[in-house]
């Protein structure tokens, strides 16, 4: 044991001349093998009197740092690789996109994004002017009045309230030909997740459904002669069917009743092809696919499920139950149902929120990664801190970033795409390009039925 006494000796030596801090947080996944494995020398050393306890774990920490910087020099050598393929795919695209990716346009100061309040209180900062909207109202005659109240009456929640969304007047009251939208939420206000993004209510046990909620939507809905409706929920992982069965009867019920096209009313046997159409903007349902077809087979339009943000920060914004695989699994299996079991070719939607510390190149390989999996549409908007106990802003993205954003999706062939400041999930969703799309298919579809 001679040789090993001195090597002993000699990594205390080297390792007291250094600082004795302990091992970064995230190096204790590549302690070595080797200190493993030296445990019973260590110990022989110790009971001989060559070596403390204190030289085995100065002599682990030196190994662990040696592991710990090839880790590090691995990953270095994976980003240059993964950083040429990037380079070799930006080549087929438009220069913009490519130049904008990476970061060689839009690099000047505040050009990409400005910057955000460290805190609730930082005073010093001050909200860009292209994020300051007026608060909505109107008139008791307005649509937008007349659709809050009727909300009150039937005791619904939509998630415009409910997620403070900015652009509630917007989308309610239609208008400079847009089409009129209003977002319902169903199973109650309260969601089983706390997603550190979300300014919905939380609880472990929230309220029971409401078994005359998809009969009252179904009314409300026919009253405001809206084109175009999205229905969302809150997680309920405390149901049996996480819900998705209530969320189905929903759509169902208004796919039978209501009458679109801005009409309102309900749908006589003359006018079955006016139908309201409906996008269900759902849960994960923990991946399940039984609960996903559930939905996917209901009758609705526009199947959308959120992704939230980048692969990278999905554990860092979203609830622990939640993660992009498992939403990129649901997005697939609902067109892939849709298409096999219902013989239809399902739209289906996402959005991602800018202004969490996402990079260009990871918002360019998600979206890669969603056209992958089949999603047609995806929305782009501003991350906005709720309240001090959310996630906060790490910086505001500008105008001409989205609209970089937006094009880089366009090119990557999306159907149709959202981007901007404002946009949230079902911004706009029926949007004149998007609605009529719908109406083409339905159109198609009912001529191949008749001939």
């Amino acid at each position: 044991y001679p040789f090993k006494m001195r090597r002993a000796l000699l990594l205390t030596r080297r390792t007291t001349a250094r600082t004795s801090r302990s091992p970064r947080h995230d190096d204790h996944f590549f302690v070595s093998s080797t200190y493993v494995s030296n445990n019973a020398f260590f110990e022989s050393l110790r009971r001989s009197g060559f070596a403390t306890e204190t030289t085995r774990c100065r002599a682990a920490t030196t190994t662990t740092r040696f592991h710990s910087h090839n880790q590090r020099r691995d990953q270095s050598n994976g980003g240059h690789q993964r950083l040429a393929e990037l380079r070799e795919t930006l080549a087929k695209e438009d220069a913009t996109v490519s130049d904008f990716v990476l970061g060689t346009s839009l690099s000047g100061e505040n050009e990409y994004s400005s910057p955000a309040p460290k805190n609730m209180r930082d005073k010093t900062v001050r909200k860009p002017e292209w994020l300051k909207r007026t608060l909505p109202g109107g008139t008791e005659d307005s649509k937008y009045s007349k659709i809050k109240s009727r909300l009150k009456e039937l005791k619904l929640s939509t998630v415009c309230e409910e997620a403070k969304c900015p652009n509630l007047g917007e989308c309610w009251g239609g208008g400079d030909g847009h089409t009129a939208t209003a977002t319902i939420m169903i199973m109650g206000d309260t969601c089983t997740r706390g997603c550190k993004f979300c300014a919905v209510k939380t609880s472990k046990a929230p309220p029971p459904l409401d078994k005359d909620e998809p009969e009252n939507v179904a009314k409300a809905i026919s009253e405001w002669g809206l084109d175009y409706i999205v229905l969302t929920s809150v997680d309920r992982d405390d149901l049996e069917d996480q819900g998705a069965g209530h969320f189905a009867k929903t759509i169902k019920n208004l796919k039978e009743k209501v009458k679109g096209g801005g009409e309102g009313g309900f749908v006589s046997n003359q006018d079955k092809d006016k139908r309201i159409l409906v996008e269900a903007l759902t849960p994960d349902f923990r991946g399940e696919d039984r609960l996903i077809d559930t939905v996917a087979l209901s009758g609705l339009d526009v199947f959308a499920h959120n992704v939230e943000t980048v692969p990278e920060l999905q554990t860092h914004a979203r609830d622990p139950r939640a993660n992009w695989d498992q939403s990129i699994h649901v997005l697939k299996r609902a067109k892939k149902t849709a298409k096999d079991v219902g013989g239809v070719d399902l739209i289906t939607k996402t959005s991602i929120m800018l202004g969490l510390g996402e990079t260009r190149t990871q918002v360019y390989e998600a979206l890669k990664l969603l056209r992958e999996a089949g999603v047609d549409v995806v929305t782009f908007g501003q991350y906005m801190r709720p309240t001090k106990r959310h996630l906060k802003v790490e910086e505001y993205v500008t105008p001409k970033a989205f609209d970089m954003y937006g094009k880089m999706a366009e090119d990557l062939g999306f159907l149709y795409v959202a981007s901007g400041p404002m946009v949230r999930s079902s911004y706009r969703a029926g949007e004149f390009f998007l609605r009529n799309e719908l109406r083409k298919r339905e159109g198609e579809k009912m001529t191949a039925a008749s001939s």
